[in-house]
C-alpha cells in the first residue's frame, strides 16, 4: 500500500513546488503536473506532487490519518 500526503500549494518554480503538509513545509517535484498554482492541494508521495485533489479530498484524508495514526 502506498500513503499519499494531502499538501497545500505554496509556490512554484522551475518543476519544484513549496507546500505547506499540516504545518511543515517541503520542496517536492511538480513535474508531474500541468497548470499548478499557489493555493491547489496536492497529493505528494515520495516527494512528487502526483494529482491535484479538492479542499474535500484533503479533509477526508486528514480524517483518516488521524484516526489512524492515534
Amino acid at each position: 500500500m502506498c500513503v499519499g500526503l494531502a499538501a497545500k500549494v505554496i509556490s512554484v518554480k522551475d518543476g519544484v513546488a513549496m507546500v505547506d503538509c499540516t504545518g511543515a513545509k517541503r520542496e517536492i517535484s511538480a513535474e508531474l503536473l500541468d497548470d499548478l498554482e499557489p493555493g491547489d492541494f496536492v497529493m505528494v508521495h515520495a516527494g512528487c506532487a502526483i494529482a491535484k485533489i479538492t479542499d474535500d479530498d484533503k479533509s477526508e484524508t486528514e480524517k483518516v490519518l488521524k484516526e489512524n495514526l492515534a
